[in-house]
């Protein structure tokens, strides 16, 4: 992928720029608090169930991993990442520095081989995906419970907001299945409605987004 950039956000942590599209990994206004709050509190913690199976579309700088692997709530979680584009190595550790909290845990998320289950925790399991989310030769998990839809804007990534990505989270998602977006554009609700979530929207984080979307698949 095209050059990037390391900048601290307004809440003092680390996002990822991209020059190139004009788009950063998080909200400049707080990378972890709106990743905390659409997540884990509005997704995962949202969830009833205390053994889960979680699919993150965008694994990115692993902040929405981390945050996840370090969560208390859940007794057991397995956890999928789809990503095209990793970060190499230098740009890992540059993000990662920006977390005290996390650090050791995004440094363990980013040395984790592809493609194959890892144990970062007695409660964690990872399995990072390899590939394009979009293309139809990529096999996503099933029954999963909690999706984070955190791939970058519509405006840019137009394909993997489709009514065809769409149409397959849901399919690949448990009855009762969360997602969550930080996206609130009318177009991704009525989207998702008409594919057959019940879809709420809801406060976004503070000193960020006024809405997000969280899905439940009935």
């Amino acid at each position: 992928m095209a050059e990037k950039e390391i900048e601290i956000t307004a809440d003092g942590s680390a996002t990822v720029y991209l020059p190139a599209i004009d788009e950063h990994y998080h909200s400049v206004k707080g990378a972890l608090t709106e990743s905390l709050h659409v997540f884990r509190d509005c997704g995962l913690r949202h969830h009833p169930g205390i053994d889960v199976r979680v699919l993150e579309v965008g694994l990115g700088t692993g902040l929405n991993t981390a945050i996840t692997a370090c969560d208390t709530t859940k007794k057991h979680i397995a956890y999928y990442a789809v990503e095209l584009y990793p970060l190499q190595a230098d740009e890992a550790a540059a993000v990662a520095a920006g977390y005290a909290e996390y650090e050791a845990m995004l440094h363990s998320i980013h040395l984790a081989p592809w493609n194959c289950d890892v144990e970062l925790s007695a409660r964690f399991t990872l399995h990072k995906i390899l590939g394009d989310f979009t293309s139809s030769a990529l096999i996503l998990p099933e029954d999963i419970d909690v999706c984070y839809m955190d791939a970058f804007s519509p405006d840019k990534q137009p394909e993997m907001w489709s009514v065809e990505s769409m149409s397959r989270l849901y399919g690949c998602m448990s009855e009762g299945g969360v997602l969550t977006t930080y996206c609130a554009k009318g177009e991704v609700r009525r989207r998702l409605s008409a594919i057959g979530f019940d879809v709420e929207r809801l406060a976004g984080p503070p000193r960020g987004k006024r809405e997000i979307l969280r899905a439940i698949k009935r």
